[in-house]
């Protein structure tokens, strides 16, 4: 990956054609895991050939897991069972991803050596007190830099013990670590949940095997089973097809079709709310694939209008704010986005990076403490920072699409974490999206 890219995003015709989007980010992370920790052989399809995940492969690799790779997208994962993982010789590097290092922390909490998880510089800055609270709650120790930054460093040997938990904060990466170390926990880990997150977890484990319940904002297990090797086919990320709808909504006289999009209802909410703008998307060939809803997406051109986003929908979108912005910034009258303070300690705080993008393209955005006011109006063009963080870099590239003049927007490398080839798949289907090393 080169040190530093800017990208150069210029209005474009309408878009057109069918787009595949790369597997799913989220299901990619948890199926290397569980058949890491299955025994026997699992196949593993779709799988998305991004840095994050690929560091969540390596990590395996690095305690003693056979990972073949036959194809581009495929992984054949030959499982070690629940016991089996060997102590690694170094540091395990997550890289960018954050979901990798708090799902890893649970899982590792029920090991026998001590491990340590590092990051990225990024990565190195988002806090991680919110697993590590509960984590210590069921017996585990980890130790992690002032401020609970990572490092971490989870000690080996601890017996856990399972416990009733209610996340302070929505977040099935909370949820998912808590129910990882439960799987090595003696007595039963239940996780409830104000407001439901995305289990895309509990559906994995199923699939794995592993006696679960769960409904939105519960699941439960028991510590002492086994997971058993499994077929898995990864659907479209959502959160990749993303930017794809909201340039086809914004782009007159634009049609995409989105091919074996996931469509999870604890990941989608940003569809809800675009159709409650006034988008018109489609679905069509709605089937089952791994456990998990996919279909193909058929978004057409529409204006959209202001609205103000229930907190409710807040946690079925936490990923896609960055684009819904940008969707906001077109649309008429204002948008009110509240209940979204997590935005501040993701990949970067995209409330402000975004607040700032936007009103350097003339857009009056007024920031609070987990949201903002957006009035919607015409972008100009102009140089906006996505600060290395790479669903901001790709939201502008969308407000590009539409913009009177260029729009520049520096340090873009980051992208590559979650989707790789996405300047080629984007002009393929119509952006106008030139990328220069800074």
């Amino acid at each position: 990956m080169s040190d530093h890219l800017d990208w150069i995003s210029h209005a474009s015709g309408p878009l057109r054609g069918e787009v595949i989007v790369p597997g799913d980010k989220s299901i990619s992370h948890r199926a290397i895991m569980l058949a890491a920790l299955a025994e026997g052989t699992s196949h593993i399809s779709a799988f998305l050939e991004g840095e994050d995940t690929r560091a969540t492969a390596a990590i395996f690799r690095a305690m003693g897991v056979r990972i073949e790779t036959p194809s581009a997208s495929q992984r054949i994962v030959h499982g070690v069972g629940l016991h089996g993982l060997a102590k690694p010789d170094a540091a395990l590097d997550c890289g960018n991803s954050g979901t990798g290092m708090r799902l890893l922390a649970g899982l590792l909490a029920g090991q026998r050596f001590d491990t340590t998880l590092v990051g990225d510089e990024s990565l190195s800055r988002r806090p991680m007190q919110r697993v590590i609270e509960p984590l210590a709650a069921m017996g585990a120790r980890i130790d992690a830099q002032p401020g609970d930054l990572p490092p971490l460093r989870i000690g080996g040997g601890m017996s856990l013990c399972g416990f009733e938990y209610t996340p302070p904060i929505a977040s099935a990466q909370v949820k998912s670590s808590v129910l990882l170390a439960g799987l090595y926990a003696a007595g039963e880990t239940e996780v409830r949940e104000v407001h439901p997150t995305r289990d895309y977890t509990e559906r994995m484990l199923a699939t794995f095997g592993w006696p679960i319940e769960f409904s939105p904002g519960r699941a439960r297990l028991c510590g002492g089973h086994r997971l058993r090797a499994a077929e898995v086919n990864v659907p479209g990320d959502f959160s990749s097809a993303a930017f794809f709808i909201v340039a086809a909504t914004l782009v007159p006289g634009s049609e995409l079709v989105l091919r074996g999009i996931g469509l999870n209802p604890r990941r989608t909410g940003l569809l809800r709310v675009l159709r409650a703008m006034g988008a018109d998307i489609g679905e069509e060939n709605r089937r089952e694939q791994g456990g998990e809803t996919v279909a193909d997406l058929v978004v057409r051109h529409a204006p959209l209008v202001g609205i103000e986003v229930s907190i409710d929908q807040v946690p079925d979108m936490i990923d896609e704010f960055p684009v819904l912005f940008v969707a906001a910034a077109a649309a008429s009258g204002r948008t009110m986005i509240r209940g979204a303070a997590e935005l501040r300690v993701k990949e970067s705080d995209r409330i402000a990076v975004m607040a700032n993008g936007l009103r350097a393209l003339g857009i009056h955005v007024i920031e609070t403490p987990d949201g903002a006011m957006i009035e919607g109006g015409t972008f100009g063009g102009g140089r906006v920072d996505s600060v290395g963080d790479h669903r901001i870099a790709m939201s502008f590239s969308v407000a590009g699409l539409i913009a009177k003049d260029a729009v520049r927007i520096a340090d873009c490398a980051n992208v590559a974490t979650s989707l790789p080839g996405f300047v080629e798949l984007a002009n393929a289907s119509g952006f106008a999206l030139a990328a220069n090393p800074a």
